[in-house]
């Protein structure tokens, strides 16, 4: 893999420690808080470190600028391609991550005023308390890309009431602040002009005790009333048409519904579908159905085969066409190999999935004082 070019002065990831309170802030604002391996290894060093002292109590994490984090830092793995074994420890340590924030023993709180995709919207939907503003904007949209939903998200949206995970994992498609709140993917909205004073109320609470931390985020939290326009209001449809078994069904269910009368909503998700890699939109398809009858371990092991066997190009290069044309050459036109789903064999994508065996699998930590990689 090539060397990450990382500037040992930049402080990527800023931590605060306030009496009994302590603050994360990811600190990359130009970079839209991308997590890259320095981001990651510091997230778990600061969580580790709070989590075995007797005095924090209660954790706060946010963004610096106007992103909360817009997810993983692709160009580091497009430079590395073919990757290598030497990838092997910032995925690692990114799962072992998504995993201690799942299972994290102190009170935490997310603040996200900005943008929170893919793995980085994985640092906020674990949280006990996820705070969400009208500014926030969530997305998992790596299968546009040729990647995979992962950091926990097969498990995550495959338990989202009816068939709504298939439909975020698969078109990517946006969700505002009170749609996060009213998918059950964050638990409070507060207003971003509030946010600020939240925090100090927060800070001066300093206490990990969760009633009271919810009552103080109430406080600041109106009602949430969902937009006439919602697709959340498309429920009966979502559900009907991603309930299919196929991702050929599934198209051709929503090309059926999409004539209709006040339908239009469906032409731009079709769009989009139709632009993402078939193969990567089959192997996120089967992941999020797999993940219904996997535990969140089970579900992160899954999740850490597929991204190496993806980085790997086990079945297809598609994961660095999909960065060039967004990242690299920025003309969003890639060329995808296979190009349709008819090619996208799925005796062939089951490579993917194989287990790796003894040591090379993701070791879920089944002690609590051996977190840290």
């Amino acid at each position: 893999m090539a060397q990450e070019v990382v500037d040992p002065e930049e402080q990527v990831v800023l931590g605060e420690e306030i009496d009994h309170v302590r603050i994360i802030t990811l600190n990359r604002s130009r970079q839209l808080n991308v997590l890259n391996s320095k981001v990651v290894y510091l997230l778990a060093e600061y969580l580790e470190k709070w989590e075995r002292d007797d005095k924090s109590k209660l954790i706060l994490i946010k963004g610096a600028g106007r992103a909360f984090s817009a997810g993983g830092d692709l160009k580091m793995f497009y430079d590395g391609k073919p990757i290598k074994d030497s990838c092997l420890e910032v995925v690692y340590r990114t799962y072992w991550l998504c995993y201690h924030i799942h299972t994290y023993k102190k009170t935490q709180v997310a603040l996200v005023n900005g943008i929170a995709m893919g793995g980085g919207a994985s640092l906020m939907t674990p949280m006990k308390f996820s705070v969400v503003t009208e500014k926030t904007v969530f997305a998992t949209p790596e299968a546009s890309i040729g990647f995979h939903v992962d950091c926990g998200f097969s498990y995550i949206l495959s338990h989202l009431p009816g068939h709504l995970g298939e439909y975020l994992a698969l078109t990517g498609s946006r969700l505002n602040g009170k749609e996060l709140v009213a998918a059950g993917l964050a638990t409070h909205f507060v207003p971003s002009e509030k946010m600020g004073e939240l925090e100090k109320h927060l800070i001066k609470l300093n206490s990990g005790d969760e009633n009271a931390v919810k009552s103080t985020i109430e406080d600041f939290s109106p009602g949430v009333q969902l937009d006439e326009d919602s697709v959340l209001n498309k429920k009966l449809i979502i559900d009907e048409c991603f309930s299919k078994e196929t991702m050929e069904d599934i198209i051709k269910s929503l090309d059926t519904k999409a004539r209709k009368e006040g339908n239009e909503w469906i032409v731009p998700v079709l769009k989009g579908l139709t632009r993402s890699s078939p193969t990567a939109l089959k192997i996120t398809l089967r992941s999020i159905r797999d993940g219904r009858k996997q535990t969140l371990a089970e579900s992160l092991k899954k999740e850490f085969r597929v991204t190496m066997n993806i980085l790997r190009t086990t079945v297809s290069t598609d994961v660095y066409e999909g960065i060039r044309a967004l990242t690299i050459d920025k003309d969003t036109a890639p060329k995808w190999d296979p190009p349709s789903f008819e090619q996208a064999e799925e005796g062939k994508l089951e490579l993917v999935f194989q287990a790796f065996g003894g040591d090379l699998e993701l070791q879920i930590p089944e002690k609590e004082e051996c977190r840290l990689v």
